[in-house]
C-alpha cells in the first residue's frame, strides 16, 4: 500500500465486508479508556477517510459512544468494525480486519497519558496525550 490506497476486509464471521478508498498505511494505537473497555486493550486502527462502503450493512450495529463519535460492530460475531467521527464521517478501522496487512506501519499512539502501566510497545512512535489529541482534532 502507498500512503493512501484502496483496501478491503471483513469481520470474523464474514457477515460484513468493507471496501475503503483512502486507507492510510499508518497504524495508530488508542489507549483511551473507552477503546480499552471496548476491546480489552488498545484499539489499533487505520484512518480510512469517508469513502468506506459496506456489504451486509443489516448486520452492523452502531453504538453512540460519545458526543463526537460512534462505534460499529457486527451483530453476528461481535467484531469491531469501525470508530467513526460524527462531524466529518471519518472512519478508523481496526487494522486486523484488512485482507492485506503487509505494508502497514505502526507509527503513532494517542491518549498515551491514559495507557496503563501493565503494557508497553517497543516501537518508536509519535505519542500524543489526551489534551494534544483534543487540541488537534477539536
Amino acid at each position: 500500500m502507498s500512503n493512501h490506497t484502496i483496501a478491503s476486509g471483513n469481520c470474523l464471521c464474514g457477515a460484513v465486508q468493507f471496501s475503503a478508498k483512502q486507507v492510510s498505511n499508518h497504524v495508530g494505537a488508542c489507549h483511551c479508556g473507552m477503546c480499552r473497555k471496548w476491546g480489552g486493550g488498545p484499539l489499533m486502527a487505520v484512518e480510512c477517510g469517508t469513502a468506506v462502503s459496506f456489504e451486509g450493512e443489516d448486520q452492523i450495529r452502531i453504538y453512540n459512544s460519545s458526543d463526537w463519535a460512534e462505534r460499529g460492530f457486527c451483530k453476528q460475531c461481535g467484531s469491531h468494525l469501525f470508530y467513526r467521527l460524527k462531524g466529518s464521517g471519518q472512519y478508523f478501522i481496526p487494522v486486523g480486519l484488512f485482507n492485506q496487512q503487509e505494508s502497514f506501519v505502526f507509527d503513532h499512539q494517542v491518549f498515551i497519558d491514559r495507557k496503563p502501566l501493565y503494557y508497553s510497545f517497543s516501537d518508536n512512535t509519535e505519542n500524543m496525550t489526551e489534551a494534544e489529541v483534543f487540541a488537534k482534532y477539536s
